[in-house]
């Protein structure tokens, strides 16, 4: 009897909102499952983060396919590196650093020869013009020029500070809007503006020295 009254008392707290279902374990607690021998529990980290991951890789990447397979290559880096995941850190963004981090690498390999860093976009103070490039001429001396003037704006964006990297990559490559990129990378938009902003002058100095 005991026991009927307290079934239809969880019964009623449930139905009322006052008690559910369990929790869902959370990334830092499967990983330290997964780390203890539970290799299969990976495939709930899987599921919990894959579209968000091919989504994340497709916005930087503008190919669908190509994201499907390098989203799986993302997953697999990310198993074999899970003994030096840091607990103290939220492995999301550990995940999207390596998402990140393999969508960049691939953008350089596929970026074209010339890159025009000139925004003339909104922006809140005018024009944003920061590096201002001839298209290729026909000639070839002026090609070679222009090629040689694009592997130096390549090698300056290589050596840029990763958050740095990226942005200029989603604004300049992909062109995405501000708001977009905030969005995606959950920052404020002024600080997505800013970032931007210190980039193009650090392509700068660079280019001119």
């Amino acid at each position: 009897m005991r026991d009927t009254r307290l079934a239809r008392r969880s019964e009623t707290e449930l139905a009322a909102g006052r008690i559910g279902p369990a929790p869902l374990p959370s990334d830092e607690l499967l990983v330290t499952r997964i780390l203890a021998g539970e290799a299969d529990l990976y495939e709930a980290l899987i599921a919990r983060y894959e579209r968000p991951i091919v989504n994340f890789i497709y916005r930087m990447i503008g190919d669908y396919e190509q994201a499907l397979d390098l989203a799986q290559e993302v997953f697999f880096k990310a198993y074999r590196s899970l003994e030096r995941f840091d607990p103290t850190f939220r492995f999301s963004t550990w995940l999207y650093r390596i998402a990140s981090n393999r969508s960049i690498d691939h953008l350089r390999k596929q970026a074209p020869v010339l890159l025009s860093l000139n925004d003339s976009r909104e922006s809140d103070n005018g024009p944003e013009g920061a590096i201002q490039l001839k298209s290729a001429a026909h000639g070839p001396e002026d090609l070679l020029a222009s090629r040689e003037l694009g592997e130096q704006i390549s090698h300056a964006i290589d050596a840029l500070p990763t958050p740095y990297r990226e942005l200029i990559l989603l604004r300049h490559l992909q062109g995405m809007s501000y708001e977009e990129i905030a969005r995606m990378k959950r920052l404020p938009l002024g600080t997505v503006k800013n970032r931007l902003f210190r980039a193009r002058e650090i392509l700068r100095k660079r280019l001119e020295s």
